[in-house]
């Protein structure tokens, strides 16, 4: 077996070599290695300078994910880079493929840094909730910049190797034959008797006095909730005030305290969750699967024009069908306008565009799906519309087709039995607008054969999804969840809340939206007609809520009519409506409902407990098969903060007690019917255990 770090020379030149497949992650070997290969190469005295280079796809691309959550071991990062920093001889880091996290600390701590031109660099540790410890925060603005660093480190996103020269973070870039071309810079740096630059020497200074407060400003909309972004600017400050010995205590002390946090915790937990999703329990890893080389679509609206341009830019051929040609070509101005506004943005090449747009052949005859390997259906919501569409598929689709439903609640067991195939029939739930959204609901029926539901989750990840397999009930995962925060927001509205109040705690909370500006951006009109298809399924008290009726009777279905829950300008700004509160605090008196104050936490406790109780019976029935799969399904579908780590995660950090409590007096508050503690949410309160440490 090949060691994982070894040291050889060439002439007068140490070659460090990193072989720890797949990503030559630093594990503890590998900084051990890293440090024995350098004394190793300072003892030797016909060793003139030392490379270090990786062997594989990439270099160092970040920290071993096997050592989260676990003591550290030592050598430990930040005294590996000081070694190498110190070494009495040049040190050549020699990159390809991607130096991420740590994988970049290292080579900063170098004297030198070369890349190959298809190189990338980063700093992601901001999105597990950390900084870079090792003196990413120290190092990178000595070389690259203050404005540069904060940039950088703040979205953790890489850089090319052109931009990264161009910052002054390598010193050469390179083509071909990576170890041929550091042994020629490693001799040139010898023969040309330069001197060694050490990255700490050099000085970091702030391009303004007011640098580090605009540059928090600018993000503090898109890094809204989160506490790493605002963290790592502090970090980064303290390389311009400290000298740099005081400015790594700093940079220790901040990464300690994020490391404690529960945002970095959830981050962390996020991280592994949209790793181990797509992995199907009970099934094993190398599941077969069924070959998907075209795919079918059915229905040309918004929703099927999205899922045809997720296979488009997988380079999946698209069969694009709907009943009438309008339709047809409503679907494909829409399709090209929104490939045309991503070229114009300068996110996608024209060439690129046209391409995707080929692979989208439009019809409107069912014969001409007769070939493909999986046909999605995306056509109205409405079972009686669904079987027939099902029926057609059925007699026209060749066998081994997957037949799938879009379906956001119907039941797929009565889609799959009206056909010969069930084995093959399952729903993919994609979201809204499904070019853009990430999550991707596979719901498994009854009869779905494993190796097709696998092929469901394989497809997910190939068009760039975070597919995530459930059950079938009403409302799948998401929704099901959805539907009780809904409905406890409704109750609130009449008991004393007004919408503006439950949108701005939610939003306070770290949505996106609240519920009211999110219903008058999608169109009223949408969930006044699930809640009419559902109407005989509610309770007494849920049929009593005509809030919402009474506003869309009114012709006001949100953005789209100028007005719903708020009024909007022609800019689409909303404004709170004194008619609105009108019409509730009226609905409450005409109900018999005496209104109160309704407190914010109330609000929190409503809308977000009534989602985990009802997420463990989930849990209980087996429609997600692990509490992760739940939160996977809120972070990437519906928005839920990802600093909290969804649903199931968040109720493990509030303390699953404290749910329990507050579920049991909100039973006698509002009643045992929507506020009865699932057998699940119960166990574990009064074991004192959470979903996740069971």
């Amino acid at each position: 077996m090949a060691e994982i770090v070894a040291f050889s020379k060439e002439g007068n030149i140490g070659l460090i070599a990193v072989n720890n497949p797949p990503v030559n992650a630093l594990s503890q070997a590998v900084r051990a290695g890293i440090k024995a290969s350098i004394e190793k190469g300072n003892a030797d005295k016909d060793v003139a300078a030392m490379i270090i280079i990786c062997d594989g796809r990439t270099f160092i691309a970040g920290a071993d994910i096997r050592e989260f959550g676990k003591p550290p071991m030592e050598p430990h990062l930040p005294d590996v880079c000081h070694f190498i920093e110190d070494s009495p001889k040049p040190v050549i880091a020699a990159i390809h493929g991607t130096a991420l996290g740590g994988g970049l600390e290292i080579p900063l701590s170098c004297h030198f840094r070369i890349a190959l031109s298809s190189a990338k660099v980063g700093l992601p540790e901001v999105k597990l909730g950390l900084l870079p410890g090792a003196g990413g925060t120290q190092r990178l603005p000595r070389v690259a910049g203050v404005q540069a660093a904060l940039e950088m480190i703040t979205s953790g996103t890489p850089v090319a190797a052109t931009k990264a020269k161009a910052m002054g973070i390598l010193d050469e870039i390179v083509d071909g034959d990576l170890k041929a071309a550091a042994l020629l810079f490693a001799k040139k740096v010898v023969d040309e008797k330069r001197p060694i630059r050490k990255v700490s020497s050099l000085e970091a200074k702030a391009d303004s006095p007011t640098v580090f407060d605009d540059f928090a400003k600018s993000i503090s909309r898109k890094s809204r909730g989160f506490i790493a972004p605002f963290k790592c600017i502090e970090a980064v400050k303290a390389a311009t005030e400290l000298p740099f010995p005081e400015g790594m205590k700093r940079e220790r002390a901040i990464f300690t305290e994020l490391q404690a946090s529960d945002q970095s915790k959830a981050q962390r937990h996020v991280f592994f969750a949209e790793r181990e999703v797509v992995r199907i329990p009970g099934l094993p890893d190398d599941q077969p699967t069924r070959e998907i080389k075209s795919v079918g679509i059915l229905g040309a609206g918004t929703m099927g024009g999205g899922i045809a341009m997720c296979f488009a830019n997988a380079g999946i051929p698209v069969m694009l069908l709907d009943v009438k040609q309008e339709f047809i070509d409503k679907g494909m101005a829409v399709i090209k306008k929104n490939y045309a506004n991503t070229v114009a943005k300068g996110s996608l090449k024209q060439e690129v565009m046209d391409k995707r747009l080929s692979l989208i052949q439009p019809t409107l005859a069912y014969e001409d799906l007769k070939n493909v390997d999986l046909v999605i259906e995306a056509v109205f919501e409405d079972m009686a519309i669904k079987k027939e569409v099902f029926t057609k598929l059925d007699a026209v689709c060749k066998p081994g087709a997957i037949l799938a439903s879009n379906t956001s609640y119907l039941n797929v067991d009565d889609i799959a039995a009206i056909t010969n195939r069930p084995q093959d029939v399952m729903g993919m739930h994609f979201f809204s607008p499904a070019n853009v959204m990430r999550l991707l609901e596979n719901v498994r029926g009854a009869k779905t054969s494993p190796d097709v539901y696998a092929t469901a989750m394989k497809v997910g990840k190939t068009i760039g999804k975070v597919p995530v397999l459930v059950g079938v009930c009403d409302g799948f995962v998401g929704n099901r969840m959805l539907a009780k925060r809904t409905r406890e927001c409704g109750f609130m509205l009449e008991e004393g809340a007004l919408p503006w109040q439950i949108d701005k705690v939610i939003y306070n909370f770290g949505f996106p939206m609240g519920p009211y500006a999110m219903g008058d951006m999608a169109g009223l009109d949408v969930g006044w007609r699930n809640r009419k298809a559902k109407y005989d399924s509610l309770t007494p008290r849920e049929k009593a809520n005509t809030i919402l009726d009474k506003i869309c009777e009114m012709g006001r279905f949100g953005q789209k009519t100028g007005s719903g829950f708020y009024k909007y300008d022609e800019k689409r700004n909303a404004t709170p409506d004194p008619m609105i509160e009108e019409l509730i605090i009226k609905h409450s008196q005409d109900a018999g409902i005496k209104r109160r104050v309704i407190t914010d936490q109330e609000i929190i406790e409503r809308a977000i407990y009534a989602m985990i109780n009802e997420g463990a019976k989930i849990l209980e029935e087996g429609i997600a098969a692990r509490p992760l799969d739940i939160d996977v399904v809120w972070l990437y579908g519906y928005g839920f903060p990802i600093y909290l780590g969804g649903p199931m995660f968040y109720a493990d950090t509030v303390g699953v007690k404290k749910v329990y409590d507050a579920i049991l007096k909100y039973k006698d508050m509002v009643g045992a019917e929507y506020w009865t503690p699932s057998p699940l949410l119960e166990k574990l309160a009064k074991e004192g255990k959470g979903f996740y440490s069971k």
